[in-house]
C-alpha cells in the first residue's frame, strides 16, 4: 500500500526531531490524522509560528527569552556569580531545582572539532563582557569528550582574570547500585570525592 503524500510529508517533518525515527514518527502521524481534532491542529500549528516569531536568544546570557529576559531581570539573583551551560535545556533543568540562584550563560554548543564546531562558534566572547563583579564561573557542561574539551578551554581563557572557576561534580547517582555505574562514572565520583562530616 502506498502511503498518501501529505501523511509522508507529515513523518518526514515529525522525524526532524530529535529521538524520533521512521516508527515514532509514523505512529505520532497516524494519531495526529486520526484522532486530533481540527481547531486543535490549527492551535497547534498558530503556537508553532508564535513561538518562532517570539522566541529569541538573549544577547546578554544567551537564555531563551521574548521580551525580556527572565533570568537578567531578576534583580533578586546573585550577580557574582554565573553558570555556564552548553544548551538551553539545561538552564530549564538547573531551574527546576531552585538550589541554584545566581545567573547563566549559554554557550549554544560544545567545541566539537569531528562536527567542525570551534570556540569560535559558540557563545564565549559575550561571556567574557560579564566579567566585571563576578566572584565564581561555575562549569556546568556534560561529562563527554566535547563538554570535557570546552570545560577546559573556558578554565584557560578564565586563568588570567582572577575569577575563580568552578565545576559541577559527576559521579554516582543518588540511590543508584555501583553495579551499574560504567568505569569513567565511578572515575569521575572518586575523584570528586568530598569530605564525609
Amino acid at each position: 500500500m502506498k502511503y498518501p503524500e501529505s501523511f509522508l510529508k507529515l513523518v518526514e517533518d515529525f522525524k526532524k526531531f530529535p529521538g524520533i525515527g521512521k516508527k515514532t514518527a509514523e505512529r505520532l502521524a497516524l494519531y495526529t490524522i486520526s484522532t486530533i481534532e481540527k481547531n486543535q491542529i490549527d492551535a497547534f500549528s498558530q503556537h508553532l509560528v508564535e513561538a518562532k516569531q517570539n522566541i529569541s536568544h538573549c544577547p546578554v546570557c544567551g537564555t531563551l527569552m521574548e521580551s525580556h529576559c527572565p533570568i537578567c531581570e531578576d534583580l533578586n539573583r546573585e550577580r557574582n556569580t554565573i553558570m555556564v551551560v552548553s544548551e538551553d535545556k539545561d538552564v530549564f533543568v538547573l531551574e527546576r531545582n531552585p538550589i541554584y540562584h545566581g545567573l547563566y550563560h549559554v554557550l549554544g554548543g560544545s567545541i566539537d572539532f569531528s562536527r567542525g564546531i570551534g570556540p569560535e562558534d559558540l557563545n564565549i566572547e559575550s561571556l567574557f563582557q560579564r566579567l566585571n563583579g563576578i566572584e565564581e564561573i561555575i562549569l556546568s557542561l556534560a561529562g563527554t569528550v566535547e563538554g570535557e574539551l570546552t570545560a577546559q578551554y573556558l578554565k584557560e581563557l578564565l586563568k588570567p582574570k582572577g575569577i575563580k572557576v568552578s565545576r559541577i561534580a559527576y559521579g554516582i547517582p543518588v540511590g543508584a547500585d555501583l553495579s551499574f555505574a560504567d568505569d569513567h562514572t565511578l572515575e569521575l565520583a572518586l575523584n570528586n570525592r568530598q569530605k564525609y562530616e
